[in-house]
């Protein structure tokens, strides 16, 4: 079943955005469908009110008339959207003025107009199906149907379709009303009530539209204003493991945020002071460390058994440059000095000629397209322990460069029997050393591959292990250029 979050954007920015965007959308759309239906409410309302009142004063007038009198009137009032006839019994049957919302409503509006309590009974009524009078043209025609010049009038009768009347003219809906005259007889009126909108005014479209627009605005700044100190935590946070000295964060705008920035700031100190008092007690540590076993070395030049006194030596030559390691590593692998630009091709050269003097054997192919900006000392160290580690088990180093406007990319190879693939990730945990089986000679303290990995990390880098085919190791460091 597919996760519907991969469909989020990553981003906190997006994700509001999107919330923003989706809700307020949701909001016009019902605010526009809300304004419709009491748009038509309001409409019906009005019309049936003015043709209720038009009903009523034609029952009035009715009822003042002869029968000569009320042929006239009827031939004269018989007109689209009001057509009128008499009849002696109603068609309708008592109740059906119940029948649906617009009857209960129009018959109320009729009874209130007449002021009595006679007889009214209201039913849907059927489209108009007789052609307007002669001579009447198409203005007068909107005109009787309460609309303006712009109305849609047909050419004639039979010109209308679904929903038209024989004159052409689009309708709504018709309710047929039956009222009852002084004398017996029962007036029936056909009344069309307005059509109900179809479509959504293009008016209160563009203001939707407008006011959707101004608040996407306003959320995009608003969204933006408040993720982008985010974001510049989130460069802090990356840019403390490289330089635990680098300048405090601003702790201006909103409350907030001074507190986040404040925190983090403070966090920073406290982490820099540790790594400073851990740095002299080590340093301490160190100092009194090497005073014995210096004591120790001059006493073992005393013994007279050669074998037992060589034992002594390398016993505390290991014991003293555990000592310089472990304080080389525990200080931090001197991350307070400064970035230059380093020539990484001959910073390669130089390591290469250094080997080569020792008697080992190393192949540099490829160069470095332009200097890469980081601390010198610490890549020195960084490729000298990559190459120690591979020219202590191969025979033959080789080193790769491979740079892009993005990275800069160190492979450094050797010909000896690799790793265990459980063992790849190993290696970089601090005293950890592989079997002996691997090692023609006695392996140093383990921590040369740990601190190569730190000091590609605080580069922004990386190392990676990987068993070539066949045989031999690779390292694999990465430094990117835009760290």
């Amino acid at each position: 079943m597919a996760n519907p979050a991969r469909w989020l954007p990553r981003s906190l920015f997006g994700r509001l955005m999107l919330v923003l965007a989706g809700g307020l959308l949701l909001a016009q759309l019902l605010s526009a469908a809300i304004n419709l239906a009491e748009r038509d409410r309001l409409l019906l309302t009005a019309s049936g009110r003015q043709q209720a009142q038009r009903i009523a004063d034609v029952v009035k007038l009715l009822d003042t008339s002869g029968p000569p009198e009320r042929e006239r009137i009827v031939a004269v009032l018989s007109v689209p959207p009001l057509v009128l006839s008499l009849r002696d019994a109603p068609t309708a049957r008592p109740g059906t003025d119940t029948h649906g919302p617009h009857a209960m409503m129009f018959a109320a509006f009729v009874r209130d107009s007449l002021g009595d309590d006679r007889q009214v009974r209201v039913e849907p009524g059927e489209p108009f199906n007789r052609p307007w009078p002669p001579g009447m043209g198409p203005e007068h025609r909107a005109a009787m149907m309460g609309r303006g010049p712009g109305a849609m009038v047909g050419g004639g009768p039979g010109m209308g379709g679904p929903g038209m009347g024989r004159a052409g003219l689009h309708i709504g809906p018709i309710l047929r009303t039956e009222v009852q005259l002084r004398d017996g007889r029962w007036a029936r009126f056909d009344a069309e009530l307005p059509q109900a909108a179809t479509a959504l005014p293009w008016r209160l479209a563009l203001t939707l539209g407008v006011l959707l627009l101004a608040v996407l605005v306003l959320s995009f700044v608003a969204v933006r204003w408040v993720t982008r100190p985010l974001h510049v935590l989130a460069q802090a946070a990356e840019a403390l493991g490289k330089d635990i000295n680098r300048p405090a964060l601003s702790e201006a705008g909103p409350l907030e945020i001074q507190q986040a920035a404040r925190a983090f700031n403070t966090m920073q100190t406290r982490l820099s002071r540790f790594i400073e008092d851990r740095t002299r007690i080590l340093a301490a540590m160190s100092h009194d460390l090497k005073t014995p076993i210096t004591r120790m070395r001059l006493r073992a030049d005393l013994l007279d058994d050669e074998e037992t006194r060589e034992r002594f030596e390398s016993d505390l030559k290991e014991m003293e440059s555990m000592v310089t390691d472990s304080l080389e590593f525990m200080r931090g692998l001197g991350g307070n000095e400064a970035r230059q630009a380093v020539d990484v091709t001959a910073l390669l050269e130089s390591l290469q000629s250094d080997n080569e003097a020792m008697g080992r054997t190393m192949k540099l192919e490829g160069r470095a397209n332009g200097p890469y900006v980081g601390v010198v000392s610490l890549l020195k160290r960084c490729l000298g322990n990559l190459i120690d580690n591979a020219a202590l088990y191969g025979d033959r180093v080789t080193v790769q460069v491979e740079d892009t406007p993005q990275c800069l990319t160190l492979r450094v190879l050797d010909d000896g029997p690799g790793i265990p693939e459980a063992e790849l990730e190993k290696v970089f945990e601090p005293f950890h050393r592989l079997e002996a089986s691997r090692s023609r000679e006695t392996g140093g303290t383990g921590l040369g591959l740990t601190i190569a990995r730190n000091i590609a990390q605080m580069h922004g880098g990386d190392i990676k292990l990987r068993n070539r085919t066949g045989r031999g190791l690779e390292a694999v460091l990465t430094l990117p250029r835009r760290a």
